[in-house]
């Protein structure tokens, strides 16, 4: 006999999979489809990369987006927990509690840099689809 909780676990599961069937499709076809169309819009000249100048239009444009009180900077609750207290404390250099477009854009590259695995100077779809930190910050 199984217990209540692994048959509710049972039933939860088979729920899921039963909604995606119905759907036509699965989560995890819609997030792999969601990620190519996102790297596919931030590639603006179709070379199957990302270069760094690609990420910060995608970045800025977002940043713009974020700053919805229109006064240049973005505050934590603007930024909605895309960055964490220390790595947004560490970005705000001049110390003034929100970050500026220039801030905001440096936190960017250096996390460009640091998914940019083979030093190519671009990001391909693979090395994009592991850089959780930077793709919070474009889209």
């Amino acid at each position: 006999m199984i217990s209540r909780r692994t048959a509710m676990t049972y039933v939860a599961m088979i729920g899921t999979a039963a909604i995606g069937t119905l759907l036509g499709t699965t989560v995890g076809v819609q997030a792999k489809a969601g990620r190519a169309a996102s790297f596919a819009a931030i590639d603006s000249d179709h070379d199957g990369t990302l270069s760094l100048d690609e990420v910060k239009k995608a970045a800025g444009d977002l940043f713009d987006e974020l700053d919805t009180d229109h006064d240049g900077t973005l505050t934590r609750s603007e930024l909605r927990r895309r960055l964490s207290a220390r790595a947004f404390a560490a970005a705000d250099t001049d110390k003034d509690g929100s970050l500026s477009k220039d801030e905001y854009l440096a936190v960017v590259e250096q996390l460009f840099k640091a998914a940019d695995v083979d030093h190519d100077g671009t990001l391909s779809p693979a090395e994009f689809r592991f850089a959780l930190a930077l793709r919070r910050l474009i889209h």
